[in-house]
């Protein structure tokens, strides 16, 4: 699916975030651990960042100065009216040229939207995006296999792909990153989040 489509429908259903059937909690819980990893503070950016501002909360609560990027025209305006004074890129990430290092990188339950075809330079995009010791968590699937489908929530169609564990294990190391953790946290379901960080 063409990022552009998929953020269009992502418009459609840009209040999901900020209703009261939202857990605002979802992902916080992997973020301290992944803070837990990060021993200075400075920039971070939340990539696929949406509507509901739960994340930059916790980052602004931990002292980073924060950015947020997405696509969705509407998840941003919502975005924006929570944080006024945050920078936020309106910008497919395929197409995103990154002119800083960041101390924090989360990409939660966004980058598994790209393509299958630039997974891989998205996430090396992101992997080298960090300065020395930074940290990124981010999600995918838990399946050994590349592989992409399509999937409806809340009549809106939307594409997921995955590189596969042993692909994005490789690219870690390629790319300078340690794997400090990996897990399915949301077993039966195969919800993987990775948190890495670059060698020092």
């Amino acid at each position: 699916m063409d990022p552009k489509e998929l953020a269009k429908n992502y418009d459609n259903i840009a209040e999901h975030w900020n209703s009261p059937e939202f857990d605002r909690e979802n992902g916080i819980t992997q973020h301290e651990i992944a803070l837990r990893y990060s021993g200075c503070k400075g920039l971070a950016i939340d990539i696929g960042c949406g509507s509901s501002g739960r994340i930059i909360d916790l980052l602004l609560a931990k002292g980073f100065d924060v950015e947020g990027l997405d696509l969705s025209k509407n998840m941003l305006e919502m975005a924006k009216q929570r944080h006024p004074n945050i920078l936020f890129h309106r910008v497919d990430i395929c197409e995103w040229k990154p002119t800083k290092k960041y101390a924090f990188i989360s990409a939660w339950d966004s980058i598994w939207h790209v393509p299958l075809r630039r997974q891989k330079s998205v996430l090396e995009k992101l992997l080298n995006s960090l300065e020395p010791g930074g940290v990124i968590v981010f999600t995918t699937g838990a399946v050994d296999q590349a592989g992409e489908s399509c999937n409806p929530f809340l009549g809106q169609n939307l594409y997921h792909a995955v590189l596969g564990i042993t692909a994005i294990l490789e690219l870690l190391l390629i790319n300078e990153c340690v794997c400090r953790h990996l897990e399915n946290d949301d077993w039966p379901n195969k919800h993987l989040f990775i948190i890495a960080q670059k060698n020092a």
